[in-house]
């Protein structure tokens, strides 16, 4: 697909890639380039590898020079400059692979970078647990049956009912203050969810029986 992008940033490397042909665009962070290198990556389907490139090598600069993208600004963070040059070159969705593990305000800092571009990018993250991203106030997710489904307020979310999970809500609130919904699971192939203000996260897991 054209308008869309994968990208890797600097948190646990994958261990599988997808196939490249499902993109119209491939790029990493100066961070990330480091373990696909290590992880022998065919470093020649990158579009381009943003970052201020300080832990770099002359000899990576020689060779890839043409793709490196200088963004220097210290206010943003590497995955925000990169969702930033994905969109201006017209993608509008993007798979993440790299935006858990390692330090967890790394973690935090993803999904809040996420949270800014969700009216912009549709920005899904994958990593060897579950998928995750901001969903619409009325979203339905197939193919799910027996696998694990959290729902994660940002940072509230207001009327929300379910169907297709083992602990449905009806009409019910969530906070990080003082109810989230994590852990529950899927008992249907089809899981619909509905709700009427805020901001949710879905994660979804490996099959959870």
């Amino acid at each position: 697909m054209k308008d869309k992008a994968l990208l890797f940033i600097n948190g646990d490397p994958p261990k599988t890639f997808p196939k490249p042909e499902e993109y119209g665009l491939i790029a990493c962070t100066d961070g990330a380039f480091h373990y696909l290198k290590n992880l022998n990556f065919p470093l020649d389907n990158l579009d381009f590898i943003s970052g201020d490139f300080d832990s770099h090598s002359g000899s990576d600069e020689n060779v890839y020079e043409e793709k490196f993208i200088y963004t220097p600004d210290q206010d943003k963070t590497d995955f925000h400059k990169a969702l930033e040059i994905i969109a201006e070159k017209g993608c509008k969705s993007v798979d993440v692979l790299g935006g858990s593990g390692g330090e967890q305000d790394h973690f935090l800092g993803n999904l809040t970078v996420a949270f800014g571009f969700k009216d912009l990018l549709n920005i899904k993250f994958y990593d060897e647990f579950s998928e995750y991203y901001f969903i619409p106030k009325n979203f339905i997710v197939n193919d799910v049956n027996g696998k694990m489904i959290s729902l994660y307020p940002f940072p509230s979310v207001e009327n929300i009912t379910t169907t297709g999970l083992n602990w449905p809500l009806t009409k019910g609130n969530l906070s990080i203050a003082s109810r989230i919904g994590t852990r529950n699971f899927a008992v249907e192939d089809e899981v619909s969810i509905e709700y009427e203000k805020g901001d949710l996260l879905i994660f979804i897991g490996r099959n959870y029986l």
